[in-house]
């Protein structure tokens, strides 16, 4: 039976019916197994693990791995291609990617053609002999989104490997497998995990051959998450379809205000989804001290949490220089609306 992705999220991941059987999956600590299993051994798989990866799966569509971070996850897949392989990437993503991307650029060990991600016709030219597409579709912190079928499609047409980072979007939004992609890729750490209490990451593909060879770089590479990370971010996944939409919905109403407010000169947001980025009217150090002044949101990296979180981006060296100085990146929690805006306002009094 096919189920909406809110039932999936409750009851994917599940132990098998039983008579006393527990209802969730349990928390195994263990390093070691008996032997004539299909584990082996303690970096090879983990019934927490399993969970974590029944439910992914379940959501995006694929076969999943869990990682160690959403980092991991991303390393895992640049490191299946060979020395000097080309990939298209946007310009503008997040800093941790951009960062590994440049490094690998300059080092050699990929060749990175940099695009627009929103200029189809230019990210479709760069394709040409590429071993890999790496999209992320909105990207951040900008929040552009691209063209994800016709991107996929042309891709596919070229016999090109395609990978999206699904985190901002989320499986409620879209789901890149079935449009053709190759891997999905989440940092299970943001909206899915959800209560800023784990650091992981997941890829999901429907290609056997390509998920044994994830598997192994996981496995070569000791990327493996812990048992009970594992376990409570399948805790936060039983939640996640609900944190999503009244996240998203305090967003779309903030979205109104904040593009109605004299101190601010722009706001991104790409229709849906539970991040908001804005940028005011005043210098980096005011915007910085705009975050600095929130009483109920709290001034932080990360995002996808169940409680409101801003930073202004370029406080990060890191950080795309093409992103403004100004920008805040306002990741949207479920706290009353009426109380964010109320917090948001008195932090833009400082300009």
């Amino acid at each position: 039976m096919s189920l909406h992705p809110e039932t999936s999220a409750i009851t994917a991941g599940r132990p098998d019916p039983a008579p006393d059987a527990s209802l969730n999956p349990p928390l195994v600590f263990s390093s070691t197994y008996h032997a004539g299993g299909p584990v082996g051994y303690g970096r090879y798989g983990n019934e927490s693990w399993s969970a974590l990866e029944a439910a992914i799966g379940e959501l995006e569509g694929g076969s999943t791995l869990s990682f160690s971070s959403g980092m991991a996850a991303v390393s895992a897949v640049f490191s299946i291609l060979p020395i000097g392989a080309p990939v298209v990437a946007s310009n503008q993503g997040y800093s941790g990617v951009m960062g590994l991307l440049n490094q690998f650029n300059a080092t050699g060990r990929l060749e990175v053609r940099f695009v627009e991600i929103t200029n189809t016709e230019e990210v479709i030219a760069a394709m040409k002999g590429a071993a890999l597409v790496w999209l992320e579709s909105p990207t951040n912190p900008c929040l552009d989104v691209a063209d994800l079928p016709a991107l996929i499609t042309a891709a596919k047409k070229l016999g090109i490997g395609v990978a999206v980072d699904n985190t901002f979007a989320t499986p409620l939004v879209q789901k890149p497998l079935t449009m053709g992609a190759d891997i999905v890729m989440h940092s299970v750490t943001k909206f899915l995990a959800g209560h800023s209490d784990v650091v992981l990451g997941s890829l999901s593909t429907n290609d056997q051959a390509l998920f044994k060879r994830l598997d192994e770089a996981r496995r070569f590479n000791g990327s493996i998450p812990g048992p009970f990370e594992a376990w409570l971010a399948v805790r936060g996944i039983r939640s996640f379809p609900v944190r999503f939409r009244a996240a998203e919905s305090n967003a779309k109403e903030l979205v109104k205000l904040l593009t109605s407010h004299s101190k601010v000169t722009k706001v991104r947001y790409p229709g849906f989804g539970a991040v908001v980025s804005f940028e005011v009217d005043g210098s980096a150090e005011q915007a910085e001290k705009v975050c600095e002044s929130s009483k109920l949101i709290t001034h932080a990296t990360s995002l996808g949490g169940i409680e409101s979180l801003w930073e202004r981006r370029r406080r990060w060296a890191l950080e795309s220089p093409s992103v403004p100085e100004q920008l805040i990146r306002l990741s949207v929690g479920c706290e009353h609306i009426e109380d964010l805006w109320a917090d948001i306002q008195q932090a833009l009094n400082v300009l």
